[in-house]
């Protein structure tokens, strides 16, 4: 989703969305409002979710906003949300908070990657297709380290965690391409 929903408001403000900006939790609020949250919390820490309490990693800018408004306002705050990502996007995190952001990760890539106007750069798509086409040679080759010929229904787990764990990578590497996209505004 490259924006909130028409009837959507902030769920800080509960206003019409003023520079929108979706979390790695997926959930939107106004640039302005999550901003706000985050410095009336400890500073040096990345705030938390109003709404679920997940730590906030990553913050999206909304695309259609940005290309709409270029203000003085506006430029001040995607100067802030790129602050943000660079302090707290590049954090380590656990294995769980990646597992969580997946899905969010993997919908807009996906999406990125079939829009024409915002490819990707060659070496990253390389890295994508090149994972992706590893994990389904060895899901469609007959050699497994679990044959499903003699494992039935077992042989197929091998397969399974190959995929999910391409998938991991996948969203993994994009994660940090839109850290650096949108932790370098200037």
């Amino acid at each position: 989703m490259e924006a909130p929903d028409e009837n959507d408001c902030c769920s800080v403000c509960h206003d019409t969305f003023t520079l929108p900006c979706q979390a790695n939790c997926a959930h939107w609020f106004c640039g302005e409002c999550i901003l706000r949250v985050w410095q009336h919390s400890a500073a040096l820490q990345p705030c938390k979710c109003p709404i679920c309490r997940r730590t906030i990693n990553l913050l999206i800018p909304g695309r259609e906003y940005q290309e709409r408004n270029r203000d003085a306002e506006s430029e001040r705050l995607l100067r802030e949300i790129s602050k943000y990502n660079r302090l707290f996007g590049g954090a380590p995190s656990s294995v769980i908070q990646r597992l969580r952001d997946m899905p969010l990760l993997l919908r807009r890539f996906f999406r990125d990657l079939l829009d024409p106007q915002r490819a990707l750069l060659i070496l990253h798509r390389t890295r994508f297709i090149l994972v992706v086409f590893l994990s389904m040679c060895y899901v469609l080759s007959p050699i497994d380290l679990l044959p499903e010929a003699v494992l039935g229904l077992i042989g197929l787990v091998d397969d399974a965690l190959v995929v999910f764990f391409a998938l991991f990578q996948v969203s993994m590497i994009y994660r940090r391409f839109l850290v650096r996209q949108h932790g370098n505004y200037s």
